[in-house]
């Protein structure tokens, strides 16, 4: 397991982080978790034996109950590993249960411990940007939680990069603590924040970590073009996400992996999640599973490395359009290129030379 240093701190975390969405149940998240304590347990031992020292989870998770079931299988092992969670999100009815305001954050973080059985979290993570609040509001509330060891460091999750941007400039300008990684979607069906995301995020010294590396599924090799997904996977259950915009890209996209996949001898979550590892920015990504013989799967793909013709077919296959600013930029800009861009830059460049050679 390699591990990388997290954004602008001091912080090392590996590079693939366990995900606890199938933690527990309740909440609306029924079909999709539901894993004991023992469950969650041995996949916590497994992905440590595999060198993993970074567990996400999220104060929404079955309302709450991921994080209960986190806090009883770590047991004594608490600082074996660093320690996410998140808040933001709705968690109740009234006025103030959701947001990233003083009131909601502080007692989101305190409910957070009380139910995970430690006096702190590593990393906290804002889950969604907050439109109502005041961003200085929620930077000094971070700030005032991490200066009373409630919280060693912080985040962002599902942020534009503009959104980003103004946290951690408004933060440096203030003397408060900035971010130092973002937790985004990111699969090779779904590759938006090359755009703007990641090179903001590269430019600004944050750390980047994918989400849900297989779609929530639909990368997983159980969803296939003609055929019905199989009941009790994720897809199979009516789950919303993710949002696809073209099901004939994503369909000829899950053939290539299957066909990659076979001619390497791996399964098709190893072929998306060893080219994930290898995209320029990113730091790493989150892998949850509900089946441990899938969770041996995708843990082993930290070990694998895609042939480059491999790679770079599905870089080539999945490349998206090059929206302006970006094609103009490719005509006019290159002159200066901007590093935080260069390798999105060139690989829009080679899919624009494909097209026209074809």
């Amino acid at each position: 397991m390699d591990y990388i240093r997290l954004g602008h701190s001091g912080l090392y975390v590996s590079r693939l982080a366990l995900g606890t969405i199938p933690f527990g149940s309740g909440g609306g998240f029924e079909k999709i978790a539901g894993l004991s304590v023992d469950e969650a347990r041995r996949q916590i031992d497994e992905a440590i034996s595999h060198g993993v020292n970074f567990l996400d989870t999220a104060n929404i998770y079955s309302s709450g109950d991921s994080e209960r079931v986190v806090g009883k299988a770590l047991g004594k092992r608490r600082d074996d590993i660093i320690l996410t969670s998140k808040a933001r999100t709705s968690t109740g009815d009234g006025p103030n249960d959701s947001g990233a305001s003083r009131y909601h954050l502080t007692r989101a973080v305190e409910e957070s411990l009380q139910r995970l059985g430690t006096d702190h979290l590593d990393l906290l993570y804002m889950h969604q940007w907050d439109g109502q609040t005041p961003i200085l509001e929620t930077i000094s509330a971070v700030t005032d939680l991490i200066r009373a060891g409630k919280v060693r460091y912080w985040g962002v999750s599902n942020y534009s990069a503009w959104q980003l941007t103004k946290t951690v400039y408004e933060a440096r300008q203030a003397g408060l603590e900035a971010p130092i990684a973002q937790q985004v979607y990111y699969t090779p069906e779904a590759r938006e924040i090359e755009y703007e995301i990641i090179p903001a995020a590269r430019d600004l010294g944050v750390a980047t970590f994918g989400w849900s590396p297989l779609g929530e599924g639909l990368l997983n090799g159980k969803v296939r073009r003609g055929k019905e997904t199989p009941s009790d996977t994720r897809q199979g259950t009516g789950w919303p996400e993710p949002h696809v915009t073209d099901w004939d890209r994503a369909y000829d996209l899950i053939e290539l992996f299957d066909e990659i996949a076979g001619d390497l001898g791996w399964t098709i979550p190893q072929v998306v999640i060893s080219w994930i590892l290898d995209r320029p920015g990113v730091e790493g990504t989150v892998i949850a599973a509900r089946s441990f013989e899938h969770l041996q799967e995708d843990l082993a793909a930290a070990d694998l490395t895609l042939p480059e013709e491999a790679r770079d077919r599905i870089t080539l296959a999945s490349q998206q359009p090059a929206y302006y600013p970006l094609w103009h930029r490719l005509l006019n800009g290159q002159d200066r290129p901007e590093p935080a861009e260069t390798e999105f830059y060139q690989e829009h460049q080679r899919a624009l030379d494909a097209r026209q050679d074809g």
